[in-house]
């Protein structure tokens, strides 16, 4: 299946009604499985951080708790290591059982202990163990000479002076914590103290859901505890659970791991005071099937909210469709020009009937507007050609004959020839050509017929020099009579009336995408009231060469008119020194625009 083929059965072609019933289906859709998917999603993501984060506050406040009993511990086991007169003398002492004074001594240390125990109903034994077979203890259960040889008791005496011990034998489990006691540099006995199991339970009772399970681990990688009431099918051997402890980063470590085909968050904390590791399995299932049942209940409800917005986009589109219809059909008779066609009236008072009587007004408007522009663009661009022609026909026709018989009359020389010659082709490119647009080149060349005509009029030479940047920009179009007003301005007025020798630059360059055009005299300047005079004047008869100030003007109007007030002419000068004019005009090829495009 090819694009075309899928979006045609995406998108057919079909009514206007069709596809607003599509297109509210489609948003409607996707918006129910979005915000649907979205908050399923950030519900799951939201139990779980919050299974996580309550069960890793349980595991801190568990661990610190044990912390607790276990500090008390390590001070009474400190108390009873450093009491040489009723602990360490006991020990020593040469008296053996069933002796009076071994009767006294058992009695003296048994209350002793007993009396560091009470109050303290996480501790069920306390014990104090001679290396030479002497054992004393309170609480239970019992303890005699057995315990000699032990591996708990080797254990403690080979890892120094404090260590905590799971013990699982017995009718009873605890936690042992032992300390050496030691005289004259040497170990002469231990002393252990045992932290009541269920208090172990109470402790890191932690189950999030009733599945979970929960381990501690110990330096050596045996159980101090785990869960009960779990079934044997779901919980992983020891050596899986010191595999995934293996694998966690350290402290406070969180993870997704799949055991025995089921999925868990392992939650992880490794207590620096005991070096256990307490890992928390939370399946997955279990925390998430309440999120399951509300997911299954949110696409319930987003169905029968999908059939009903069906339904109602069905019954808007029906009813929109046939006012629609009426009005497309009157709007592509428009696009094809027809702005007469027959109107077919809507009176509804709704957007499409409010949209009905704004079309037929901008119709009517269109029609009288395009009617007017055409007629009105036409007279203004013949009448201003026309006035513009009409005012140098006899202005400059009358001085270029006086300037032809002064030569005639004085000189008789061939430069006649020369005078002649300009005037007719200015004459033909100015009269006979009724364009208003034309080459930059074409611009120049009239120019410099008119320089060729009016440098005979002045004693004193007149240079003027063209500085082009690029050849390409000779192309550009330009208004006609644009640049020409301005050398007769800057002859005339500016180095004429020295009566000494001057020159005239025209510097052509393109700059940020504009065509930029200097024309600049070193005459007498002008004054910020004459710049201001020169392009505000309206042809008065008592301005000085009338042609001039008003070609002048006219030039910068024509551009502003046609292109906007970003473009035209700028004046500078200072009195005395010089005169510059800056056109800025458009970059406009002859590829680009004809001169029937302007407008």
């Amino acid at each position: 299946m090819n694009l075309s083929m899928l979006r045609r059965w995406l998108w057919p072609q079909t009514s206007f009604q069709g596809k607003i019933f599509m297109a509210f289906g489609l948003i409607t859709f996707l918006s129910i499985v979005s915000v649907t998917a979205i908050v399923y999603v950030n519900m799951r993501e939201t139990i779980k951080h919050n299974a996580v984060t309550s069960v890793s506050d349980s595991i801190r406040q568990a661990d610190e708790s044990l912390n607790v009993m276990l500090e008390e511990i390590d001070r009474l086991n400190t108390v009873v290591v450093t009491n040489k007169n009723t602990v360490i003398n006991t020990i020593m002492s040469p008296n053996e059982e069933p002796s009076y004074e071994w009767f006294q001594e058992q009695k003296r240390i048994t209350e002793y202990l007993s009396g560091l125990i009470q109050y303290k109903p996480y501790i069920s034994r306390m014990a104090v163990v001679g290396l030479n077979g002497k054992v004393f203890f309170t609480g239970g259960p019992w303890m005699d000479r057995s315990v000699l040889g032990t591996p708990m008791l080797n254990y403690m005496l080979h890892n120094g002076s404090r260590h905590a011990y799971f013990k699982p034998e017995g009718t009873t489990d605890a936690i042992t914590v032992g300390r050496e006691i030691r005289y004259n540099r040497e170990t002469v006995g231990i002393v252990m103290v045992d932290l009541d199991y269920d208090f172990i339970k109470k402790t890191y009772g932690v189950k999030p859901t009733a599945d979970s399970m929960l381990y501690v681990l110990d330096e050596q990688n045996g159980y101090v505890y785990q869960s009960e009431s779990v079934p044997s099918s779901y919980a992983p051997p020891l050596d899986r659970i010191v595999q995934i402890k293996g694998k966690l980063a350290g402290d406070n470590d969180v993870v997704e791991q799949k055991i025995n085909g089921r999925s868990y968050i392992v939650v992880s904390r490794h207590s620096e005071y005991t070096g256990w590791s307490t890992l928390a399995l939370i399946p997955l299932d279990s925390l998430l099937s309440e999120s399951t049942r509300i997911r299954n209940l949110m696409t319930e409800v987003s169905i029968i909210v999908f059939i009903v917005i069906l339904i109602g986009s069905h019954q808007v589109s029906s009813r929109t469709t046939i006012n629609i219809r009426r009005l497309r059909s009157m709007m592509m008779q428009v696009k094809d020009g027809n702005l007469s066609f027959p109107r077919t009236e809507i009176h509804s008072k709704d957007e499409i009937g409010q949209l009905y009587r704004v079309f037929i007004s901008m119709v009517d408007e269109l029609k009288r507007l395009m009617e007017g522009i055409r007629l009105s663009e036409k007279k203004k661009r013949e009448a201003e050609l026309t006035a513009l022609q009409a005012q140098i026909r006899p202005h400059f026709l009358y001085n270029s004959l006086n300037t032809i018989k002064y030569l005639a009359k004085l000189n008789g020389v061939p430069n006649i020839e020369e005078v002649s010659g300009s005037l007719i082709e200015l004459m033909r490119g100015l009269l006979g050509n009724s364009n208003e647009f034309l080459t930059l080149r074409e611009e120049l060349d009239y120019v410099n017929s008119y320089i060729s005509i009016v440098k005979y009029k002045y004693l004193e030479p007149i240079e003027v020099h063209t500085q082009i940047e690029d050849d390409a920009l000779l192309d550009c179009r330009v208004l006609k009579l644009m640049l020409q007003p301005l050398v007769e301005n800057a002859i005339m007025h500016g180095i004429g009336p020295s009566g000494e020798g001057g020159f005239v630059l025209i510097r052509v360059y393109a700059e940020h995408q504009e065509l930029r055009i200097e024309v600049t005299d070193n005459g007498r300047g002008m004054t910020q009231d004459q710049i201001d005079a020169l392009l505000e004047a309206a042809g008065r008869e008592d301005t000085p060469s009338r042609f001039s100030s008003m070609g002048v003007r006219n030039a910068n109007e024509r551009i502003v008119r046609m292109f906007g007030d970003s473009y035209g002419l700028s004046l500078y000068s200072e009195p005395g020194l010089y005169t510059k004019v800056e056109i800025r005009f458009p970059q406009i090829r002859n590829s680009d625009q004809s001169d029937e495009e302007v407008v």
